[in-house]
């Protein structure tokens, strides 16, 4: 099984894995800002490791099938379980952050387990990508400073919920493709710069 991270598109998808922990440990420790300046990063080897795997020359299918569930794995880490912590802290341990975090992370593990068996036919996701969770958790986190601080958990778990609706409602989305890996790229890169810094100053 070890020999499969040999591999270095299932190698990169490991590092994300590590780093959706790093950052799920940062959040737990009351530094949710900075969990998510580094959870960027899980998603930008997530988007590496796609683009890795197609230029490996001589991949077995085997290697890819262990990459493909290990990815999926990785993306129920990053975008399920640490925006559900993330909210469940900030939210102090509510109610509505657990329910919410829940109701995120079932979606999120539906969503991925549609995926791996029925794919993206016409070269379109079925309903919105779990991935999506992390530059939107990042968004509101940004925007944190110019919200209340007693309404800013309800309108992440307002958020959060919305979105696993999204997740497994049956909509057509279409894959990022060519400019728009640049735009995910400078948006990971600029927010987790801005976030860790701002979590360094707490």
């Amino acid at each position: 099984m070890i020999r499969q991270l040999i591999d270095p598109a299932n190698a990169i998808t490991a590092i994300g894995l590590v780093l959706s922990l790093i950052g799920m440990s940062f959040a737990i420790a009351g530094k949710p800002e900075m969990g998510v300046a580094v959870v960027l990063w899980a998603l930008l080897a997530d988007h590496l490791d796609g683009i890795v795997a197609q230029r490996t020359k001589g991949r077995s299918p085997e290697t890819g099938q262990v990459g493909k569930n290990l990815d999926s794995l990785a993306d129920l880490v990053s975008a399920g379980a640490f925006p559900a912590v993330a909210l469940i802290v900030v939210g102090s341990g509510s109610v509505l952050s657990v329910t919410a975090g829940a109701i995120l992370l079932l979606a999120s593990a539906l969503r991925l387990s549609y995926f791996n068996v029925f794919g993206s036919p016409g070269g379109r996701f079925i309903g919105m990508p779990t991935t999506y969770a992390v530059p939107l958790t990042a968004i509101l986190f940004l925007a944190r400073p110019f919200v209340a601080a007693h309404l800013f958990p309800a309108l992440l778990a307002i958020a959060l919920v919305i979105l696993a609706i999204c997740h497994v409602a049956p909509v057509r989305v279409p894959k990022t493709v060519g400019a728009m890996y640049a735009v995910v790229t400078v948006f990971c890169v600029a927010s987790s710069a801005v976030l860790a810094l701002r979590g360094t100053l707490q």
